[in-house]
């Protein structure tokens, strides 16, 4: 399924023609069931549709589910890589300033203990070079975040995050790399969110999204209508 999720992403496999189960077995030298299961799961994400007499195509980008992790993954990895790291960017850039500011002195006491605790592991990774380490506290940390304000849509968005963190390729934001800045700027969040000061948080998470400077060309401008 990956591969073939891959190539639908990266317009190798296009709408010109169906897509025939038994040359998809063939080519990846897997059985029919394999392949059924695969175009299902796909099917699932709106990559492809399948019609009795039509057979099963490939669906226009536009009823693909962007928000699908895996086609998050398939189109980092293609080349609409760029596209998708700048989208991603955009979307954090417009809900995790928001999710801190809510989540300011709503979140459980234990709750915001654990993100005190993922601050403090980052801070051992940078000091040990432990980027593995590092990015698996920061997706816990956001994710923790997300949950503390209350709003059950901000935490379906939990895995868009954690996705962003996996993908992003380069030093975009505070959480690409691991550093002294970013480590900083995420204290800070966790700082304000202890605080309850919402303002602080939320200014801090945007300064967090921009810290480097590729990102500041990054953020949205209001557009004219």
């Amino acid at each position: 399924m990956q591969q073939l999720g891959q190539m639908i992403v990266a317009g190798e496999l296009g709408a010109e023609r169906p897509l025939v189960p038994e040359e998809i077995g063939q080519r990846f030298e897997v059985s029919r069931t394999v392949v059924r299961e695969s175009l299902r799961v796909l099917e699932a994400k709106g990559l492809v549709s399948a019609r009795p007499n039509v057979g099963t195509r490939v669906r226009p980008v536009g009823d693909w589910n962007l928000l699908d992790p895996d086609i998050i993954e398939w189109r980092a990895c293609g080349p609409q890589r760029e596209d998708q790291r700048r989208e991603l960017f955009e979307l954090r850039w417009a809900f995790e300033p928001l999710a801190a500011r809510l989540a300011a002195g709503h979140g459980r006491e234990d709750v915001q203990q654990r993100m005190v605790d993922m601050v403090e592991i980052m801070g051992q990774a940078v000091a040990h070079h432990d980027a593995i380490t590092y990015a698996r506290a920061d997706a816990e940390l956001h994710a923790l975040l997300l949950h503390a304000g209350g709003n059950r849509m901000l935490e379906h968005l939990a895995v868009i995050v954690a996705s962003a963190l996996h993908v992003s390729g380069g030093q975009v934001t505070g959480c690409d790399r691991p550093s002294e800045a970013a480590l900083g700027l995420h204290a800070r969040v966790v700082e304000a969110l202890g605080a309850g000061d919402g303002t602080a948080a939320e200014a801090a998470m945007r300064a967090l999204l921009t810290v480097h400077p590729e990102a500041e060309h990054m953020v949205p401008a209001p557009r004219e209508h």
